[in-house]
């Protein structure tokens, strides 16, 4: 069984390690700092919450982590290299298979499905996680910032594929274009429930599956739709 084909994910608490030595300190501490900044945001959580959530002494916190945002940038980057790494593996694989014949609909399975297929079925943490990037995604202070760092070579490396696909396309619009996406994307993975009472029920914001499929028909056609020969883009 791999990784991702264990049950369905429900968010919640993942489990404590009974003992001290049952699982990796490193490794409980980042576990309870993303379940509590996910939660709370980076502002609402301090590092002796961490350190009590963990079952840990404060300054084992500050021995391994130092300060709160070097903690947080720790959490944000253990699951992001997985995401980042896989989708770039599946687009660059998809390219490869496809040649000329790559369609954005095929470029948007292989970057999308990767993220939702952890939050789906990768454990309590990745819904966690999937939470705090949304959160990071629309935070004015550092969240750009903090995005940029983390995200950006994998973005970069799907919009070179996308230009095969557009090669009219303007680079304005292309970017356009993307943080259009960038914000459904990230707003979807935080599951709020918005969609849920919006649409009286019709639709459910935990059904990722669907969200996926929808998700990949959006871009397709918001990309064709913004990167469209027309006139020049608004000031």
């Amino acid at each position: 069984m791999t990784k991702l084909d264990a049950p369905t994910a429900k968010r919640g608490r993942p489990p404590k390690a009974k003992a001290a030595g049952a699982a990796d300190t490193r490794d409980l501490i980042l576990d309870a700092a993303e379940d509590l900044f996910s939660k709370h945001g980076f502002y609402g959580v301090t590092i002796r919450e961490v350190a009590r959530e963990a079952g840990v002494d404060t300054a084992l916190v500050h021995y391994y982590f130092g300060a709160k945002r070097g903690l947080f940038d720790a959490v944000f980057l253990r699951r992001a290299e997985v995401w980042n790494n896989e989708r770039v593996d599946a687009i660059n694989r998809y390219a490869a298979e496809m040649g000329e014949g790559m369609t954005l609909e095929g470029l948007f399975e292989a970057f999308l499905r990767p993220p939702f297929q952890w939050s789906m079925k990768g454990g309590p943490g990745w819904k966690h996680y999937s939470a705090l990037v949304a959160q990071t995604n629309a935070n004015p202070t550092f969240g750009g910032e903090t995005m940029a760092r983390y995200y950006d070579p994998a973005i970069r490396r799907l919009i070179e594929l996308i230009k095969r696909v557009l090669p009219d396309a303007r680079e304005v619009d292309l970017y356009w274009a993307y943080h259009n996406l960038s914000g459904a994307l990230t707003l979807t993975l935080g599951e709020t429930g918005r969609l849920d009472r919006l649409s009286g029920g019709l639709c459910r914001s935990g059904d990722l599956e669907s969200a996926c499929d929808y998700m990949v028909r959006f871009a397709a056609a918001g990309f064709r739709a913004v990167c469209a020969p027309g006139p020049s883009a608004p000031a």
